[in-house]
């Protein structure tokens, strides 16, 4: 067990839950299709069996979580077919969001979310999935702020929860990494030139290229059982 997932009570108790669990799903820690053993989290986190179904039933709506019929929960097991759905929608909203921020965004915002993207490329150069996440949810809020449409943000928020299942494994590839922050730098560009086209443009690229390096992860993956 490790120490480090000890949670003190809180007034946002199961937020906290939910988010060190989340965090545990995304960076592979809890593998896909792991059993979510009540018992053994409330030992390893150190809460109460209504804080870790709370939680649970949190993550089950995002998608990070699946209730298994006389199994129980389970750490959700992102299929191909799965995994194609969530970049199809992805690209769409995000490419919107692309256009929204070039053409909304305040100079500040634009300062904030180059200095954001300075910051990820030292997690992309160091890969950790516990910086790299806080990183990467910094970046999209500045964004998702800017381009000011509250419909596709919170649309966005579910679909980057499930990329973060994806992401972590085709970023331990130091190629993939290199390439990213590539992506998000002519991204950037745009956005500061205030191109929209050119600022769809990248940002689809970027994505069909994360969509194309996840997808191929999980096809060398054994099937599931």
């Amino acid at each position: 067990m490790e120490p480090r997932l000890k949670i003190a009570s809180s007034p946002s108790l199961r937020e906290l839950v939910a988010a060190r669990m989340r965090e545990e799903i995304v960076s592979g820690r809890f593998a896909p299709g792991s059993r979510l053993i009540e018992r053994e989290l409330c030992e390893l986190m150190g809460v109460s069996r209504t804080s870790i179904r709370e939680a649970l039933r949190e993550l089950e709506a995002e998608g990070l979580v699946t209730v298994v019929p006389n199994k129980g929960p389970i750490v959700s097991i992102v299929s191909i077919e799965t995994a194609e759905g969530v970049y199809q929608v992805r690209v769409v909203l995000e490419g919107l969001a692309a256009r929204l921020f070039a053409r909304r965004a305040s100079d500040e915002q634009i300062a904030a979310l180059e200095q954001a993207v300075d910051a990820l490329e030292q997690v992309y150069l160091n890969y950790s999935p516990g910086p790299f996440l806080a990183a990467k949810t910094h970046f999209y809020d500045i964004l998702l702020e800017g381009a000011g449409n509250e419909t596709a943000t919170s649309m966005l928020r579910t679909i980057h929860t499930r990329v973060s299942q994806l992401r972590a494994t085709s970023l331990a590839n130091p190629e993939r990494a290199k390439s990213s922050i590539k992506e998000i730098r002519t991204f950037l560009k745009a956005l500061k030139r205030r191109d929209e086209d050119a600022a769809w443009q990248a940002c689809v690229t970027h994505i069909e290229n994360a969509a194309e390096a996840a997808l191929a992860m999980l096809r060398r993956q054994p099937a599931a059982d």
